[in-house]
């Protein structure tokens, strides 16, 4: 077994392994988040831990101008831009700074936090650094915080297996404390759901023919009223 601190060196979507890449219905969340974006039509956007670069990939494919970064341990203290193993088209500054970002005031139209804020040093610091960076009027778009009711989370952690709030830097939330902490760190929120009641790692065959009705179950249970409470993730 990984000791903590080899879990806490390793960069969130380490953490999964690279199943989230290769699940069907794991990319129909990503495309769905990516498509719900790019109808916002942001001017340049933050991939804010980027991991592989999914998103980032999605994204420019949409023609979304795209900044990615990652925290890295083993960064060089400047930093440095490399590119991404898994998706070519996509350039990534890899950094060791755990909260302070290498941009301007008012760099960014928009900033995605796509399964980060949960596993960030200190989320507070991180956000005043996220609305910094905003230009004023820019957007957050916060996918995949962990939901503290979660049905999967209390499988996971009776299973053995990974899950949040295992790490001393993992946090859980609700949709009372998600809308308390980004407004007040200068954020007003538009838009606030709970999301995800089915596990969407599924692979191989079986996951690219069953993907769509995975999905669509997926989205339609998460509009239950009551049963939503126990869903995975806020947004």
């Amino acid at each position: 077994m990984p000791t903590k601190e080899e879990l806490e060196r390793a960069a969130p979507r380490d953490r999964g392994g690279e199943v989230h890449l290769r699940s069907a219905p794991q990319l129909r969340e990503y495309e769905a988040a990516a498509d719900r974006i790019a109808a916002d039509r942001p001017g340049r956007l933050l991939d804010w831990g980027c991991g592989y670069g999914q998103m980032s990939h999605l994204l420019k494919a949409r023609r979304i101008d795209v900044t990615s970064i990652e925290w890295h341990p083993d960064a060089p203290p400047e930093g440095e831009v490399v590119r991404s193993e898994r998706f070519p088209d996509v350039e990534l500054t890899r950094t060791p700074e755990p909260v302070k970002l290498p941009y301007d005031d008012g760099s960014f139209d928009a900033v995605l936090s796509m399964g980060v804020l949960e596993h960030v040093h200190s989320p507070e610091g991180s956000l005043d650094e996220l609305h910094r960076v905003l230009r004023p009027r820019g957007r957050l778009y916060v996918y995949k915080l962990p939901n503290e009711r979660s049905y999967l989370e209390r499988i996971a952690k009776r299973a053995g297996f990974y899950y949040h709030g295992q790490l001393e830097n993992d946090r859980l939330y609700t949709l009372d404390s998600a809308r308390r902490i980004v407004e007040e760190h200068g954020f007003r929120v538009e838009e606030l759901r709970l999301a995800n009641m089915l596990p969407l790692s599924l692979t191989g065959e079986a996951g690219e023919r069953l993907a769509p009705a995975i999905w669509s179950a997926n989205r339609a249970l998460a509009r239950v009223p009551g049963l939503n409470r126990f869903a995975t993730n806020v947004e």
